[in-house]
């Protein structure tokens, strides 16, 4: 269990450490300094960890369940969108970085995990590592791009809805956190979202690194 830990406990660091700085850095190119002002703009992991979204709960979980749930948060990366240049169209921008960042790096674990085993390099540990970075990943920025407020996902859809459909739909925003935690309860968000979205990451990540495979084959 300890080993386990230790193995996520790096690609989960990095996996909303740069999450959260990407919504500042693209929050401030797009117009909006708050989370630059505010020092969220980094890459220092303390100034995002939330004590009990980022380390309380998720460990609680996995011990509770052992292993079979597992849930966190960090501190989210303030956005004044009224300060963006086109609020609605930059929202979209801002609220995607996330999700891309981690897909940027679920591909990077991969093509170290690929190095490795082309170089013959053996070290369980590291490849448990690589494997944990690739999956922490895919499955962070499948579940932020569910389609619900506060989620990236539903803040897209507020992007990209007329302005009287995405005034109505963001009035969800302060019960999404709760109609999103009963929904992965009741395994609808796992089982029809998260497990169709991580598959397809799977697969567009083993194109993405077919040309690197091929080099040692």
């Amino acid at each position: 269990m300890i080993q386990t830990v230790l193995i996520y406990a790096l690609p989960v660091l990095f996996a909303i450490t740069i999450h959260e700085a990407a919504h500042g850095y693209v929050a401030r190119h797009f117009g909006d300094n708050t989370a630059y002002m505010m020092g969220r703009v980094t890459l220092n992991p303390l100034k995002h960890v939330d004590p009990m979204g980022t380390i309380l709960m998720p460990l609680l979980l996995y011990f509770a369940t052992s292993g079979a749930f597992l849930f966190g948060y960090a501190k989210p990366v303030p956005v004044n969108f009224s300060a963006l240049r086109k609020p609605k169209r930059d929202m979209i921008w801002v609220a995607l970085a996330g999700p891309a960042s981690n897909f940027i790096q679920a591909l990077l674990w991969g093509i170290v995990y690929t190095l490795l085993v082309g170089f013959d390099i053996n070290e369980r540990f590291f490849l448990e590592m690589c494997k944990a970075g690739v999956l922490v990943n895919l499955v962070m920025a499948a579940f932020n791009l569910f389609p619900l407020p506060p989620l990236d996902g539903g803040r897209v859809l507020v992007g990209l809805l007329p302005r009287r459909q995405a005034y109505a739909f963001s009035k969800i925003e302060p019960y999404g956190f709760f109609i999103v935690m009963a929904l992965v309860i009741f395994h609808v968000v796992g089982d029809y979202w998260l497990s169709p979205l991580i598959s397809l990451g799977y697969v567009v990540l083993d194109l993405l690194l077919s040309p690197l495979n091929l080099l040692f084959h």
